[in-house]
């Protein structure tokens, strides 16, 4: 317990001390702390969908990671579900999306992301916040109760990415940090 108040301790004087933490804009190694966050945080969105479509996976349970996945996302964010059943792409509100994927009609899902990089470097807007587009594939697959997979489909989805400056206060003094939150997520192509 020691060690972690002193580990705390000593990076709450690094964050204190460290010039770019009074700073709006990002140092090339604050960009990169940054996209690294982006990306863990797509990561472990990857791992709590997987969690979610699990039919494995007991009701509380996914509804408790519902709750944690939430928390990766700007309010009034939306996740774009396609088929290859049907030409449209339909938008969902982040809750309702994973809901949605809960219920889904099979009995087995397996769903994996893959080749997930950064397609647009961070652009400053006129708020000071930094907008990016992170691109993952989605690999999907549905089984039906004899084990048998009954759809297949291969998705390339853009994920927007914004990092915001934000203020929390430790001991009495006001800090700055730049936070990072997930936004719509945008169906480009699904395929076979």
């Amino acid at each position: 317990m020691k060690t972690n108040a002193s580990f705390i301790i000593a990076i709450i004087g690094l964050l204190l001390t460290h010039p770019v933490v009074a700073q709006d804009n990002l140092s090339q190694v604050r960009k990169q702390a940054i996209d690294s966050l982006a990306l863990e945080k797509v990561r472990d969105l990857s791992k709590y969908i997987t969690i979610i479509g699990s039919k494995e996976t007991p009701w509380s349970e996914a509804n408790r990671v519902i709750d944690r996945a939430e928390e990766l996302f700007m309010e009034g964010s939306e996740m774009g579900v396609s088929s290859l059943m049907r030409p449209e792409i339909s938008y969902y509100s982040v809750r309702k999306y994973f809901e949605r994927l809960m219920r889904l009609n099979y009995s087995k899902v397996e769903i994996e992301w893959y080749k997930v990089e950064y397609v647009s470097d961070l652009q400053k807007q006129p708020d000071g916040t930094y907008v990016g587009v992170i691109t993952i594939f989605q690999k999907f697959k549905g089984f039906n109760k004899e084990g048998r997979m009954v759809y297949q489909d291969t998705t390339k989805k853009d994920i927007t990415v914004y990092v915001k400056r934000k203020e929390t206060q430790i001991g009495g003094r006001l800090i700055g940090f730049w936070d990072v939150l997930l936004g719509d997520i945008r169906v480009k192509e699904t395929s076979e």
